[in-house]
């Protein structure tokens, strides 16, 4: 009953969103509620899910609030102009180039293993150059998430970090095997973004007959972009001061020196002390900014709703061991590279929680009887699904992505979830090939 109600759930979730029917608050807001109730959980059961869910994501949200905010006024400010300037001059605003360059940088950036601190620190740069070429916000996303997938295998992210705790082999000793992995991955989702380039400057060449580019057709932040007139040559106003403060808070970031919802608040406080005086100009700023940033932390907050009923309501475990229970006899010694070749579907119907505590340990059991070693059900599953990470809806830091890019959510699944999956293939086939499972 759990694993049909929460199969229920997450596909009526995820049809609406990618259909658009509703707003995605009062998808994930509503839904749940009505697969608990069904489920005959008590509205005081209820409450304490949703208790759960929104301590989940509180931080994130909390961090999407001020760091939209912050990163409004430094563009507002046109702080990110000369780097604009910098990336066309070094491009000849090639498009196919500033595709392969997005590739690149988010794998580097993402050695943190922190998903949301990637967003961050990227989006905000990438994303008025990308408005400047006339290219689809959803590309950008979409090239983020395949070398941050890849990225994602470092032993002090996430997934192995649960996959140690589940199989008792070290992380670092885990990644070991997995570098030459990453190593062709990042080759591949560079090359594959010049592929989506060429694609892009098609498209852009179509768009323009109509007087009109991708960005713009693609882009929910068109008003707030209309309104600013950045056009990339304005000039920067305090820049050194600003690109300190920039600076200075993606480092603390990066170190984690402290709590990320605090770093931003501190910095939008300086950003408004050193641009601002007047308390009146910092209270019209911060108003100026704020629906865009109220509207995608309301988007997180519900989001915790979904979390917490799927989680605390067992039935994103009840999901993982029932999928289990029909497999074939013949198949067992090869189960763990069939999930796998579905991780990245499956990280739609399981958190990562879900994979790696829930689906890992039961994976690992069934293949044992075949002789094959706990490393081996790791390697298969974690190249598998690392690059669907960034597209499942379980992900708060996609959320994030998604209201900075200023992109729907459901869209992004549209756009980018079969391209993620086939490459995730690619890398499966690499770790298959280099002996790993």
């Amino acid at each position: 009953m759990l694993t049909l109600i929460g199969l229920l759930i997450i596909i009526a979730i995820v049809t609406l969103l990618m259909t658009g029917k509703t707003s995605p608050v009062i998808a994930m807001s509503v839904v749940p509620l009505l697969g608990a109730l069904l489920a005959g959980y008590s509205l005081t059961e209820i409450s304490a899910f949703f208790d759960y869910g929104i301590k989940k994501v509180a931080n994130v949200a909390t961090m999407f609030l001020f760091a939209i905010l912050f990163f409004s006024i430094m563009k507002d400010l046109h702080i990110f102009n000369p780097f604009i300037r910098l990336m066309v001059s070094l491009t000849r605003g090639n498009v196919v180039i500033v595709a392969m360059v997005t590739a690149l940088v988010a794998a580097v950036v993402h050695l943190d293993g922190s998903g949301a601190a990637t967003f961050l620190i990227i989006i905000p740069a990438f994303l008025p150059l990308y408005r400047r070429l006339g290219m689809s916000p959803y590309l950008m996303l979409l090239l983020m998430c395949l070398s941050m997938g890849v990225m994602n295998m470092v032993p002090w992210g996430g997934p192995l970090g649960r996959a140690s705790a589940v199989t008792g082999i070290p992380a670092a000793e885990l990644w070991q095997p997995l570098i030459p992995v990453q190593i062709i991955g990042i080759v591949a989702s560079v090359l594959v973004a010049g592929l989506f380039g060429l694609r892009e400057k098609r498209r852009i060449a179509r768009a323009a007959q109509f007087g009109t580019t991708p960005y713009e057709q693609d882009s929910l932040l068109k008003l707030f972009d209309e309104e600013s007139h950045d056009t990339g040559t304005e000039k920067p106003q305090r820049f050194l001061l600003n690109i300190s403060l920039i600076l200075l808070a993606i480092v603390c970031l990066a170190l984690g020196w402290l709590s990320a919802p605090y770093i931003f608040m501190l910095a939008l406080s300086a950003a408004l002390v050193l641009n601002y005086p007047k308390p009146k100009d910092q209270v019209a700023v911060i108003n100026h900014h704020a629906p865009q940033a109220l509207s995608m932390a309301a988007i997180i907050l519900s989001a915790g709703v979904f979390l917490g009923v799927m989680d605390k309501g067992g039935m994103l475990e009840s999901v993982a061991r029932d999928l289990l229970l029909i497999i074939p006899e013949n198949l067992v010694a090869q189960f763990h590279i069939i999930i796998g070749l579905i991780g990245v579907p499956l990280d739609i119907f399981t958190s990562t929680d879900a994979y790696y505590f829930a689906l890992l340990p039961i994976v690992r059991d069934i293949v044992a009887s075949a002789g094959i070693p706990p490393a081996d059900v790791v390697y298969a599953m974690a190249i598998g699904n690392n690059a669907g990470t960034f597209v499942s809806p379980f992900s708060p830091a996609v959320w994030l992505a998604v209201g900075i890019a200023g992109v729907d959510m459901g869209r992004h699944l549209r756009y980018s979830f079969l391209w993620i999956w086939l490459f995730s293939l690619v890398t499966l086939a690499a770790g298959w090939l280099l002996g790993l499972f």
